[in-house]
Formats: structure tokens, sequence, C-alpha cells
């Protein structure tokens, strides 16, 4: 077992909080998926439920743990199976955006300026970054917002007050969060009504998990109270340490239903798509990347649909 600094504390959040899970098959072992890309992931034709769409957060204080390259890469694999995506980055650094070729320097408005001028998600959104993808491009404006939405009117729920009047364009909407639990993050928590904690295959993945899970239980309590986690994503695992094994399973007996059963590999090309201005199924759609992401869309589909009334 590791040694984590915060065991206790994160054992006992684990075992107190109220927080409501997303069903789950329980799987002995995370996998690493060796089907083709696609082939697992359900298709849909068309959108043809009027129901609106469902709102997924990818969440964690860490940075480099892979969240924005989950988000990224989960959106479009969601895209070619036939589904309508709007992917929200709400992140500063604005990589979810750069990550799909899209020049921030060429854009007349941002996420930022939904969040503090009210401009509608119908004039920033930018369509069809890809076929059935959308995108609400960040800013580092964004940054500043942090302090501007502190008088503002309902300032936590600025996020889903603007995503109301398009959710019921999209099968799906996904979150790029900003690694800090700030007034960003509680705005995509408060606007979501599911969780993703991205955690990276590292000796240190657990520390700072209590807080996020601290965290969506205040949102719970006073802000979202439908809000569940959906599931906890290995990434950045290296098969060839052991150390890498010893954290899955670590992290496993803290979510032993919730764990995505498909862990995503630390991979080159993975991290070599972006600089491309591509996900890593354009770039390299044989790649590990590629069939872990497809994978991990196909058990996060799954898991949404079983929480559909």
């Amino acid at each position: 077992m590791l040694g984590f600094s915060n065991e206790r504390e994160l054992s006992r959040i684990v075992a107190d909080q109220p927080l409501s899970f997303a069903p789950d098959t329980h799987h002995d072992r995370a996998t690493l998926t060796s089907s083709s890309p696609q082939a697992d992931i359900p298709r849909q034709d068309s959108r043809t439920s009027r129901r609106p769409g469902f709102v997924v957060a990818f969440v964690n204080q860490k940075g480099g743990v892979g969240k924005t390259t989950s988000a990224v890469n989960i959106a479009a694999c969601m895209a070619q199976s036939g589904r309508m995506v709007l992917l929200v980055d709400i992140d500063p650094q604005g990589n979810a955006t750069s990550s799909l070729g899209v020049d921030r320097s060429d854009l007349d408005l941002t996420i930022y300026d939904a969040l503090t001028n009210d401009a509608a998600a119908n004039d920033v959104r930018i369509r069809a970054v890809r076929d059935g993808f959308d995108l609400l491009p960040a800013s580092p404006m964004l940054a500043g917002a942090e302090v501007e939405l502190v008088d503002a009117d309902r300032r936590e729920h600025r996020l889903a007050d603007m995503l109301k009047p398009v959710q019921h364009d999209y099968d799906v909407i996904l979150i790029d969060s900003p690694p800090s639990l700030g007034m960003l993050t509680v705005n995509a928590l408060t606007a979501a009504g599911s969780v993703v904690i991205p955690v990276q295959c590292e000796y240190l993945a657990l520390e700072g998990v209590s807080q996020v899970l601290s965290t969506i239980d205040l949102i719970r309590k006073g802000l979202n109270p439908d809000l569940e986690l959906l599931g906890v994503l290995m990434t950045m695992y290296d098969g060839r340490t052991r150390l890498a094994g010893h954290v899955v399973d670590e992290v496993r007996r803290y979510f032993p239903d919730h764990l995505f059963s498909v862990v995503v590999p630390r991979s080159v090309r993975l991290a070599e798509a972006p600089s491309f201005g591509q996900v890593i199924s354009e770039y390299d759609p044989s790649s590990r990347g590629a069939r872990a992401y497809a994978g991990v869309t196909s058990e996060l589909i799954a898991r949404l649909e079983s929480t559909s009334p």
C-alpha cells in the first residue's frame, strides 16, 4: 500500500460524504482497451431527444493530470459517434481551445464575455470546429474573471445561466475547468450534472482529491443538489513501472465501483497531437491513446445513459 499523506482524510470523506454516485459495473483490473478506436462507441445518427443535453465537468485542482486532453478527445470521440457535442473551455490557459487549432488572438468574443458581460452563448460559440462539435472558447482574460465575478449577481450560476438556452442543442456538454477550486470551477460544478475527476498515475495521485470531493459536497449542499460523481479516470499510465500499477490499485481501493475500467496511457502521440491542432483520433487513430479514449468514451456514454430518466 502506498503511504499517501492524506489517506485518513480521504478515507473519511469517501466514507461519510452524501455524494450520489452513478452506477457502474465492477472490473477487477483497470485495462487498456485493445479495440479499434470507434468500434465500441454506441452510435447515434441524429439528435432525436428533446431533453437537455448531459453536462459533464472535468475537474481536478492539480494541473498536468490530463484534464484538457481527456475533455478534448472524449468530445471528439462523442462527435464522431454521431452525437452533438459542445466543449466549454473555462480555463484561462485556453489549452482546449488551442488544441483544436483555434487561434485565440482572432476571436472577437470568448466565454469571458459571456461570464462577465452577459454575451449570449449563441454569439460566443464557434460552430463546427469538427463535425457535430462546437466550442465555447477561452481567453487569457478569464484569469481576471475570478475577481470580476465577486460582486456579480448570481456569480456561481453565470455559466449555468449561459448554457441553459443552448442545452437542448446538444446531446452532451463537456466543461474543461481550470486547475483550481476557485470561482470558475465553482461555476463549472454548479452548471454540471456530473463530474469526472482525471487522476494522474503518479505517487501523489490522491493528493488533493479529498479537496475535490469536499468541494463537490459543498456544491451539492448549497448550489447544485443533483451533482454526482460520474467517475475517476486514471491518466498517464506507464505500464513499465510498478508504481503506476500501485497507484491504480490504491485509487481503486477508494473508488472500487467508480473507476473507469480503461486507463489512459502515457503517450508521446497524445502529447504531440495538440501542437498540430488535432485530436488523437485524427493525428494517430491506431495509437494506444486513440484506442484508450474510444474505450473511455464508450464507458462514459453508458454511465450517462444509465442515469437518464
